[in-house]
This record gives C-alpha cells, structure tokens and sequence, in this order.
C-alpha cells in the first residue's frame, strides 16, 4: 500500500441521545465504550496474529454534553454540580464501570441545578489501542519495531499533546465547537495515570477507596495490616476486603496476604467497604517527586479526601519525640509544584479535615483541650527538596524556617497538599516528630526504636479515625468553595 492512502475503519456511531435519567445516561456510555474497546481488541488481536492490518482502525471514546441557557444561580452553598454561566460543557469519558456511581452523582447534580437533560454521544477523540487493550487480560501491546508493522499507522497511541492537566491548572481553552469542560480530566488523562497507578501500587484502580492515607514509612503498613485484621473479625464495622499489591485480597482475620517477590515503588493496601468508602494506604517512600507522582494520578478517582501521615523534623527545642503536628499553613522549597501552582498561592487549611484530625488526637490519647497541647502542636510545616539540609549553611535554611514560624519539616507535606489544592481534593496532614535537628537529636537507630515501637500504631490509627469521620459528613461539607476557582468544571 505504499504511496497510498490508507482506509480507515471504525465502528458504527450512532446519533447522540438526551437523558433526563442519570442511570440511563451511564448505562448508554458504558454501551458505548465497550463498543469501542471490543472493536479495537478484536482488530489488535487480528493484526497481531495475521501481520500487516488492511485498514487504519480507529474508535473514539463517549462524551457528556450539556448546554443551558439560563444565568438563574444555583444553590451558593455547592462547590460543584453546576456550571457559572449559560453555555456548551462537554467531557469525554473512560472506564464508566469503574465511575458509574461519580457519574451518575454529579450528571443528576448537573440536571437537578439546571433543569436540562445531558447528550450522551461519540466524541471526536480517538481512543489509543493501549488504553482498549488494558482491559482486556493477557493481550498487551508490544513495543515499537516488535509487531511486524508501524503500530501507530493503524492504531492510535497515547497522545501526551493532549493529555495534560490544563483544566485543572485553569488554563484550558474552549473546544473548536466552542464547548468547554464539564469535568477536571479528559478521558485520556483518566486513562493516562489507571496506567501509572497500576504500575507504581500494583493493585488495579478497582480496589481504591475514597479516603487515602499517604505514608512514608513502611512501619505504617505492618500497623495498617494489623488493623485490618482485627476489623475484618468484626462483622459490624463495615470492612469486608484487605487488598494488598499483586491484587492479593484476604476476606477473614487469619488469611495470608503474601508479599510479592517484588514490591512495586508505592506498595498500596486497601480496607474497603460498599461504595469505596473504605480507606486506601499508600506508602510513597521519601521525597516530593514520589509526592507528587502518587497524588498527580490518584486524583483523577476523585477521592473524597487524601491525608498525610508520615515522620517529621520537630524545629522546636519544646517539642520531644513522638509528639504531632497538625499542620495549617506550609513552607512550599519542594520544588516539584513550581510550574502548575506558583509559591505565592496560598494552600489555605481546610476547617473539616483539621477538626476531624485534632478530635481523632484526642480520641486516640485521651487527651482534651489544654491539655491535648502537652503531645501536639498546630503550625506551619516546611517541605524540602533535600533529604540532609542539615549538612548544609545553616545560616540561610534556619532563618527562614523561624521567619515562617514553622514548627516542623518534612520532604512530602507541602507537596500532598499543594496538589490537593490543584485538584480539589480535600487534604490535611498529621506529622509525628521523630527527629530533632537543630537540638541534636538526630534520626539514629538507638534513638528511633522507642518511637517506632510506641507511636507509629498510634499515629495510624489516629489517621483512620480522621478518615472515619470524615466518612460520616456529607460530600458537599467535605468539598469545601475555597478550592474553586472563578470559572470551575461541573464536575466534581
């Protein structure tokens, strides 16, 4: 076929339909999709077996469209479920198996709040062979120069041109047909990090939950496994699964959750519960990039809330080890956020996640008011991007560090919650202190193994009694309007 065009084949697209029932409009796009995903697979599948393809294939992923015409206001009090002004919002989508319940949630928002019915259709984006073929078992799609044809010829291939984070960052802008974004994330980023979250946490994007725990200590895992197992004895606390890398999934207190021969770079644990309100914990190791990476593909399941509880630095000589840090405000040096969310903005705290994390101190160690100070102190933590600042000028880093009062330091903080902030997900942090610098107690093993031994189970625990009740308020409480921007997607 050189020298000619190559005929292109796709499956057959049906005109758009309107729905005023959420389920219906679901039910549709999953119709849809899976059409797309079985005839890609299957002329993958063929070519593969057979050699050279005799057309380009190509499917294209379904899309939300809404249009309204009315400036009327919708309820003040919602940070999401309605657009700001009348106009053409359309999202593409992928996988609404896994988003069915998002789904319909925030399309019955949007039809309650303006009294319109959505479109459901095909977009104009076509979906990559890679994205179809993930959900197919045991069919992958071999590297460049392997198939015996040019893959991107006859397939389409992730696109990074347009899998970004524009719409988040505020700078996207309106389609060619002049539609503008009814949701935070295109199809092909969702698909985008499904991918790297398989990859980085070895367990499918099935398993999370809606309220994540981000560590950075594996000490948090073997504390997190132990709680599992006493609440999976209990048949009324709710939790019906532990899942841990490799998909390993234990239903009962004695059941073996073995480790695989090699732990992926996030090993991440799942308690569920119906609904995905259960807790998922995610060990990102040390450092913002890991921060930011874990956080930069979460996101797109829109979890209700994501905290971090991990080790820090205590900077003042009142503080003793094993006493936390509830942090309201954050020294932003981690670098790793410069270029989508400038140091100049404010990562406000958020009122919600703050008391649901002092009252779980207070529960956990039976201490209030006054004295709940003795073991914890509110204040600013600092977010480095370098491990063993101490080694260096102190002139420069202390002085800073006193200048913003900071109270504690950390390599991940400032970077879970900055990215929280950017992607609307409610966040907080909870730090233990388990090193003292600039009063010489360092982190040394001799110095270190009391406090693993008595605190880490504490600290755990009081990060899941946060989550719990963060559990029980409804989503428009938790999703607070401070983290809306002037012009936001409908969609949560």
């Amino acid at each position: 076929m050189t020298g000619n065009a190559i005929p292109t084949e796709t499956p057959p697209a049906p005109a758009r339909q309107e729905f005023s029932d959420p389920a219906e409009a679901v039910a549709r796009l999953r119709a849809l999709y899976d059409e797309a995903v079985e005839f890609l697979c299957d002329r993958f599948t063929k070519a593969m077996a057979r050699g050279m393809p005799p057309a380009r294939f190509r499917a294209y992923y379904p899309e939300i469209r809404i249009t309204t015409t009315s400036f009327a206001k919708a309820d003040s009090r919602l940070s999401f479920g309605h657009v700001s002004e009348p106009g053409t919002y359309a999202t593409t989508v992928t996988r609404p198996d896994l988003f069915a319940n998002y789904l319909e949630q925030q399309i019955g928002l949007v039809m309650a709040n303006h009294g319109v019915p959505v479109t459901i259709g095909v977009s104009d984006t076509p979906m990559p062979v890679h994205f179809a073929v993930a959900q197919k078992g045991g069919v992958t799609v071999p590297q460049e120069g392997a198939a015996g044809f040019t893959l991107r010829d006859y397939f389409d291939v992730p696109d990074l041109a347009t899998t970004n984070d524009d719409i988040v960052n505020g700078v996207d802008e309106p389609a060619a047909d002049g539609s503008r974004a009814l949701a935070p994330f295109t199809a092909q980023r969702v698909d985008y990090s499904l991918a790297r979250l398989a990859h980085y946490t070895a367990t499918e994007a099935e398993h999370f939950q809606n309220h994540v725990l981000f560590t950075n200590y594996q000490f948090y895992v073997q504390e997190f496994e132990a709680y599992a197992r006493q609440v999976l004895g209990d048949p009324d606390s709710g939790y019906t699964e532990f899942v841990g890398p490799g998909n390993v999934v234990i239903t009962d207190p004695g059941g073996e959750c073995p480790q695989p021969a090699k732990l992926p770079q996030m090993p991440t644990y799942h308690l569920k519960r119906k609904d995905q309100s259960g807790i998922t914990l995610v060990n990102i190791g040390v450092g913002p990039s890991n921060a930011k990476t874990a956080t930069d593909h979460i996101a797109v399941l829109r979890p209700h809330a994501w905290l971090m509880v991990g080790h820090c630095a205590g900077l003042r000589n009142s503080q003793r080890l094993g006493d936390f840090v509830l942090a309201h405000a954050y020294l932003r040096e981690d670098k790793v956020l410069d270029d989508d969310l400038p140091v100049w903005v404010p990562v406000p705290p958020l009122a919600e996640i703050q008391i649901a994390l002092e009252q779980a101190v207070a529960q956990v160690t039976e201490l209030e008011g006054y004295e709940l100070k003795r073991i914890m102190r509110t204040g600013t933590v600092a977010s480095l991007d370098n491990r063993n600042w101490e080694l260096r000028d102190q002139t420069g880093p202390v002085q800073r560090l006193s200048q913003s009062r900071a109270i504690a330091l950390d390599m991940e903080s400032a970077t879970i919650a900055a990215n929280g902030f950017r992607f609307r997900v409610p966040y907080g942090t909870l730090l233990c202190v388990s090193d003292k610098p600039l009063h010489g107690e360092l982190k040394l093993p001799g110095m270190a193994s009391e406090f693993y031994t008595s605190q880490v189970s504490r600290h755990l625990l009081i990060g899941v009694r946060a989550m719990e009740a963060l559990r029980e308020m409804p989503l428009e409480r938790i999703h607070s309007r401070k983290l809306r921007s002037f012009e936001e997607t409908a969609f949560l």
